[in-house]
């Protein structure tokens, strides 16, 4: 009896240590915070990467691309996110 229950620690603690070491595939490699005044913006990757909108969360169906802009009607805008991928 005691040796399953040994047996049983070890492999939930083996499972517990493989699930941590196992990164989300789809998370961003970076994060760029905007704080911008009224009015468009432009948000370009320099080099190595690209862009998406990540405020509300990943979209499964978003592009990433080089540039990203965005726009708001008020006499400043919120800070917003964009996350960033690395581009091979």
């Amino acid at each position: 009896m005691t040796r399953r229950i040994i047996v049983v620690f070890a492999l939930t603690g083996v499972g517990w240590i493989a699930a941590k070491a196992q990164a989300p595939a789809s998370a961003p490699d970076f994060e760029l915070q905007v704080d911008a005044p009224g009015g468009p913006t432009t948000i370009t990757c320099v080099r190595g990467c690209k862009l998406v909108w990540v405020e509300r969360g990943i979209n499964p169906n978003a592009i990433p691309q080089r540039s990203f802009d965005f726009a708001c009607s008020a006499n400043r805008c919120s800070s917003s996110r964009v996350g960033g991928w690395i581009d091979p």
